[in-house]
């Protein structure tokens, strides 16, 4: 595989993850957001704004798995690279600058720990999620047989 073709692959996958978190963002989130936030109330909207997150997140990683079959990890870890460069506010709730000095502050003062918890762990969960949508688009390994291959 030439450096052209590796370089061609992770910007097919970088633009195939934007495309589909955008489209995921305004095509599905934002419209479930709206129809469920009367039924859940006021107190869980923020609960099942990020459980649509990750599942926004769980299907980009899958389509970047299901774009690159041989090696959709490497697609899926530009396409998390990206992620971390930018606040994506209107997006997705992660923003790993602004982690960076909670944690900082954290080092500080002990009243900032529990913020960073917090919001570590929802870091945690959405790139998990990312993850796993890309592990999940991995082609099946053929079982190892001691017949040998049959046809059908």
């Amino acid at each position: 595989m030439t450096l052209r073709h590796r370089l061609w692959m992770l910007a097919r996958s970088i633009a195939v993850g934007w495309a589909t978190l955008i489209a995921l963002t305004y095509l599905a989130q934002r419209p479930l957001l709206r129809l469920t936030a009367p039924l859940v109330g006021p107190h869980w909207i923020a609960t099942a704004s990020l459980a649509l997150n990750c599942l926004k997140l769980l299907a980009t990683g899958w389509a970047i798995g299901r774009l690159h079959r041989a090696a959709p990890l490497t697609g899926m870890l530009a396409f998390a690279a990206t992620l971390a460069l930018f606040n994506l506010d209107p997006w997705l709730p992660l923003d790993l600058q602004q982690l960076i000095r909670l944690g900082i502050d954290a080092a500080k003062s002990a009243r900032y720990w529990g913020p960073l918890a917090t919001m570590a762990a929802q870091h945690i969960l959405l790139f998990a999620s990312l993850f796993a949508g890309a592990l999940v688009s991995r082609a099946p390994e053929t079982p190892l047989s001691i017949f040998g291959p049959t046809s059908r």
